[in-house]
């Protein structure tokens, strides 16, 4: 599973997988940024989020699940 960072950057609160160039989101407060992150973590298979504060320490870290498909219906 990818890891995600959410962190502030240039006045924005984004968020970033490990492996990525470049952020994924970018929100006005770190709530926003942080459930952009978590729905993109989902529906990619799940992963770890790490949670930075202001001054950029980890102050929390979350394992999201994948996603379910709602479907019951194979393919």
């Amino acid at each position: 599973m990818p890891n995600y960072d959410v962190y502030k950057k240039d006045g924005k609160w984004v968020g970033k997988r490990d492996d990525a160039s470049r952020a994924s989101v970018a929100r006005d407060t770190q709530a926003d940024a942080y459930a952009a992150t978590r729905d993109i973590a989902a529906r990619n298979g799940g992963g770890e989020i790490n949670l930075h504060g202001v001054d950029g320490t980890i102050r929390d870290k979350n394992t999201i699940a994948p996603a379910k498909d709602p479907r019951s219906s194979k393919g």
